[in-house]
């Protein structure tokens, strides 16, 4: 099984694509959230607010794309 870390590890590695395709077959609110993160990327910002709905994040309040990531990270060390 993929964890969510391994696709953080991907997308740092500038890996995105396949970040992307493996983030799909994870239905939590936080992959739906780390989804938004690499639409941002993509700079596709209508699908990013999608996914930042899907997760119950504020995606008009969010930070710049290292900023999400960051905080993506932390969040997935802490547990929440």
């Amino acid at each position: 099984m993929v964890t969510l870390r391994h696709i953080v590890d991907l997308m740092r590695q500038g890996h995105w694509k396949e970040a992307h395709d493996l983030v799909q077959d994870d239905g939590s609110p936080l992959a739906a959230w780390l989804h938004g993160i690499l639409h941002i990327q993509e700079g596709d910002l209508e699908d990013a607010e999608y996914w930042y709905g899907n997760a119950n994040r504020h995606f008009r309040s969010r930070g710049t794309l290292e900023e999400e990531l960051a905080l993506f990270e932390a969040t997935l060390e802490s547990g929440r």
